[in-house]
């Protein structure tokens, strides 16, 4: 099993940082990306970043500029820094993994959430 912790989210008004970390542990053979989603209230989960092992990067339209995704593959570890945040980026951001435990078979996991309030 891959378990994934999410640490970084709390209060911050608008235009101002934070940066989200999430480390995997458990039984990791490799892991083929990682990456955010987020829900707001009443709405959607959606992907809001990913990266590649190549370090390949994906972004959600209305992040690209503000947030930058990365990764440490040694230390299985995603980060999603965030700058000049909005209000309607207040949601609950939970990271994503899919990985292998062996050779043939793979999964994917998720983090529990850390909350992201933006306030006006």
């Amino acid at each position: 099993q891959v378990q994934l912790v999410e640490s970084g989210g709390g209060l911050v008004q608008a235009g101002g940082s934070l940066e989200l970390s999430c480390v995997a542990s458990g039984s990791i053979f490799r892991i083929v990306a990682m990456g955010w989603y987020r829900q707001a209230p009443g709405k959607q989960r959606e992907l809001v970043a990913t990266v590649t092992a190549g370090h390949s990067t994906d972004y959600l339209d209305s992040v690209k500029g503000r947030f930058t995704i990365s990764r440490d593959n040694a230390k299985n570890a995603v980060y999603l820094q965030m700058n000049s945040l909005k209000p309607e980026d207040t949601a609950v951001y939970y990271c994503n993994t899919r990985a292998y435990t062996d050779y043939v078979k793979w999964d994917e996991y998720w983090g529990k959430g850390t909350l992201v309030t933006v306030s006006s």
